[in-house]
């Protein structure tokens, strides 16, 4: 499956995003509901060439599916952050 039909854009929460950044190495992305771990994880990798440690995944109650990607390499998710714009 092609990887931007999976991993659709960042969940909007500013503050939070940058919480899960500086302290636990993690990027947080709105999924396509029927994603798996491993097709999120997949995707990930693919995009933008970082290894993933694991990936948790939480649906609001609006139904919306959110990814929380931990990255291997300490101060990875910083420049992903950075290519992908959020700061």
């Amino acid at each position: 499956m092609d990887p931007y039909k999976i991993i659709s854009a960042g969940d909007g929460n500013i503050n939070k995003t940058m919480n899960l950044i500086d302290q636990n190495n993690e990027l947080a992305f709105v999924v396509r509901r029927t994603s798996t771990k491993a097709q999120i994880k997949k995707a990930f990798e693919q995009l933008y060439d970082q290894e993933v440690a694991r990936v948790n995944t939480h649906i609001t109650p609006k139904g919306i599916k959110l990814a929380y990607v931990k990255l291997t390499e300490e101060g990875e998710a910083e420049d992903v952050a950075v290519k992908m714009g959020v700061f």
